[in-house]
């Protein structure tokens, strides 16, 4: 058969509609017949107003950390040991499965002790002893809520605004309306680091730094404990960099050759992105690269901070990548998901933590980071007050519950040494001032600069943005 004619059999509509209304003639008729079609492009004018942030480290705890023994003291529970929770407090609330089968539900007071710390006189656990020297850093939210009540609903939730997969994750969305600060990396690198001890770490799907239907380009970066913290960064034997970078330039005469063919977008994202891998194989190695870091620094992060991979190496990478533009920063920790023995696996999983998420807060005051960079800190939900299985005097667990968890921020344009929203006498409900998923992802846009109602992509014939139709920014603990 004719090769041109093969090929136009093997035209698809889409791409016939493509080809077809590229030229100037077709552009004006499609703009006066659906005006909203050309309004609809890529943002502009971004940041909206001037930005507090430039850049945002998530200290993302997978697996939902228990606020009853972290964060939000409730010294009153000690009289309710093994007492069953008022039905008036649950008042026909959702719960588990994994709870639903229990007779009942005895209250299980955290046998940790709280102490006030700094200035603002916080209270926070013994569990958390470097947190704590940071309290007057910290602005903790104690009134977050949201509807999911499982761990993959709820993560994604947090991370791109619906349960359900497939939407672009908050990273991405940053990366799609700012760009990078540093041509030669990122603008959005994901980590997910290997707990100490033996816990129940959920998984976590690569759609947590997924770009969704963003182009492909904008999604997260991923980061791993290996050799080459990324795969394929070293040239294979006989592979110069020379010859890589003839190859990728007839590569991308193909591509381009193919984009005017049939104006495919994921065409364009592959070139930018063999062309991003290409800069990464020259700066990459230089960043993950530790060993030049001080001995002072591996002390101040922790005894872990020298082994690849753990939560205190990514946060030394974290700092790292704000000081070179990296634009969102993501740190997953898995382990917190503790429906029993949660004392014991609570100590692993703050061990692990709590040294170098404080470390990583003062390391970036003490070099004039913190001041343009939102840390966030917390997980997808909270955790019952009452006991999963059995509760004895120094021993029980703790199920789901999304009516009201803790998650806290720091640096740029929120208030320092602040408490915001209480929970009842049960940490069960919240009594003042609800946060909602929503509005923490809506708090953290506009200290980026982005109004989040307006950063928006059309995809399926209608207008998507992060927060949906909801949130609202939380100005009660802004600066």
């Amino acid at each position: 058969m004719n090769p041109l004619i093969q090929r136009l059999h093997h035209l698809t509509r889409r791409q016939f509609v493509s080809r077809t209304g590229t030229g100037v003639g077709s552009a004006a008729l499609a703009s006066l017949l659906n005006p909203r079609l050309f309004a609809a492009g890529g943002p502009n004018g971004l940041p909206h107003f001037a930005p507090k942030a430039k850049r945002v480290i998530w200290l993302t705890q997978s697996g939902a950390p228990s606020q009853l023994d972290l964060f939000d003291y409730k010294p009153q529970l000690a009289s309710w040991f093994d007492k069953d929770l008022p039905d008036s407090v649950r008042d026909g609330q959702r719960i588990t499965g994994m709870t639903s089968n229990q007779t009942r539900f005895p209250i299980a007071p955290s046998i940790f002790k709280f102490a006030q710390h700094g200035q603002s006189r916080m209270w926070i656990s013994e569990l958390l002893p470097h947190t704590a020297k940071i309290a007057d850093e910290l602005c903790v939210v104690r009134s977050m809520h949201t509807e999911a009540i499982n761990h993959d609903p709820g993560m994604t939730l947090l991370q791109t605004g619906f349960q359900i997969g497939g939407r672009p994750s908050i990273g991405s969305w940053v990366a799609y309306g700012l760009g990078t600060e540093n041509a030669n990396l990122p603008a959005f690198v994901a980590m997910v680091s290997l707990p100490t001890g033996k816990v129940n770490s959920q998984p976590l799907h690569e759609r947590m730094w997924g770009a969704g239907f963003l182009p492909a380009k904008y999604q997260g970066v991923r980061f791993t404990p290996t050799k080459d913290p990324m795969l394929y960064l070293s040239n294979p034997p006989g592979i110069t960099t020379d010859r890589r970078r003839a190859m990728l330039d007839d590569l991308a005469a193909l591509n381009h050759q193919t984009i005017a063919d049939y104006q495919d977008p994921e065409t364009q994202a592959r070139i930018d992105q063999f062309e991003m891998a290409f800069k990464m194989q020259a700066s990459v190695p230089e960043l993950a690269d530790l060993s030049k870091e001080s001995p002072a620094t591996f002390e101040r992060y922790g005894p872990e901070s020298r082994k690849p991979g753990s939560y205190a190496a990514n946060c030394i990478l974290a700092r790292r990548l704000a000081e070179r533009g990296v634009r969102f920063i993501q740190l997953y920790h898995r382990g917190w998901d503790q429906h029993g023995n949660l004392p014991r696996d609570i100590r692993s999983q703050c061990y692990d933590t709590d040294q170098p998420t404080a470390a990583l807060i003062a390391d970036l005051r003490e070099r004039g980071l913190l001041d343009d960079t939102l840390v966030i800190w917390g997980g997808e939900f909270g955790r019952t007050v009452y006991s999963q299985g059995t509760l004895t005097a120094d021993n029980y667990g703790r199920d789901h519950h999304p009516r009201a968890f803790t998650v806290w921020m720091a640096g740029a344009g929120v208030k320092h040494g602040h408490v915001y929203g209480e929970t009842d006498d049960f940490s069960y409900n919240i009594t003042r001032d609800p946060v909602h998923i929503h509005d923490l992802n809506a708090t953290a846009l506009h200290l980026l600069g982005i109004d989040h109602t307006r950063l928006t992509h059309r995809h399926q014939g209608r207008d998507y943005r992060l927060t949906d139709v909801h949130g609202e920014v939380v100005n009660k603990i802004l600066i």
